[in-house]
């Protein structure tokens, strides 16, 4: 599978998920031409690099998401990560999460963290 982390994913978070999970493919998007992207725009190139989107927007990028889907376009899927248990319980369960699924199983879908 492969990730995009959206520019105010936490680092913390996202290195301690690298070291859970070395051989994560995982992008940032401030190592990308997206910074500073609308969530629409985003959403499309997330689409079009296959890239699964990881967040902690809960506010808006799920109902773009949503769009997407609803008018028929690609949408590889985004995880939305709310840090309301610690760091090491939140990278505890979203590797548990990424290694018991297959990128099929994120078409067009938004999972939560912690889990629902």
């Amino acid at each position: 599978m492969r990730f995009l982390a959206d520019e105010n994913f936490n680092g913390k978070l996202l290195n301690g998920l690298c070291v859970v999970l070395p051989d994560i493919d995982v992008v940032r998007v401030q190592d990308t031409t997206m910074t500073a992207s609308s969530d629409p725009e985003l959403l499309a190139w997330a689409a079009e690099q296959g890239r699964i989107l990881l967040t902690h927007d809960i506010q808006t990028i799920a109902g773009y998401a949503y769009d997407r889907v609803r008018n028929g376009l690609p949408m590889p899927g985004i995880i939305e990560v709310r840090i309301s248990q610690g760091i090491g319980a939140t990278i505890e369960e979203l590797a548990l999460l990424i290694e018991a699924s297959t990128p099929d199983e994120f078409d067009n879908q938004v999972r939560y963290i912690p889990l629902r």
